[in-house]
C-alpha cells in the first residue's frame, strides 16, 4: 500500500469517529459547535479534544448530507450562535454509525486480545 492511501485511509477513519462523536452529542439536544467541543471533551474525560479546524467543517459535511439542521439563537450569554441539530436521517446514520463502531471495537479487542475471543 503505498504511503498516501495509508494516510488517506487513516483520515477516513478520525472522519468518521469525528462523524459519530458529533452526531452522538447532539442525539443529546441541539448544540453550537462550541458546546459540542466541550461536550466531546468533557464525556472523554478530557481526553479527545476537538480543534476547531476539524469541528466546523465536519459539522458542514454532515450538515451538507442533510443529517444534520442548523439554526441561528441567542446563547445564555446572549450571543448570536449557530444552533445545530439532528434530523431524522441524522438519527439514522446514528444508529448505523454506532452499530460500525462496535463492529471497529469488536475487531480491535479481538486482535489485542484474542485469549478472550476464543475463550
Amino acid at each position: 500500500m503505498a504511503k498516501k492511501d495509508r494516510y488517506q485511509n487513516r483520515i477516513e477513519l478520525l472522519q468518521g469517529t469525528l462523524d459519530l462523536l458529533i452526531l452522538q452529542t447532539l442525539q443529546w439536544g441541539p448544540q453550537h459547535g462550541y458546546g459540542i467541543s466541550q461536550t466531546i471533551r468533557g464525556r472523554s474525560g478530557e481526553l479527545l479534544k476537538v480543534e476547531t479546524g476539524s469541528l466546523y467543517p465536519a459539522l458542514h459535511r454532515l450538515q451538507k448530507q442533510g443529517w444534520l439542521a442548523s439554526e441561528w439563537k441567542q446563547t445564555e450569554s446572549h450571543q448570536r450562535a449557530k444552533y445545530y441539530r439532528l434530523t431524522a436521517s441524522g438519527k439514522k446514520q446514528l444508529l448505523s454509525e454506532q452499530a460500525r463502531w462496535r463492529q471497529i471495537v469488536r475487531a480491535v479487542a479481538g486482535v489485542m486480545n484474542p485469549a478472550e475471543e476464543e475463550g
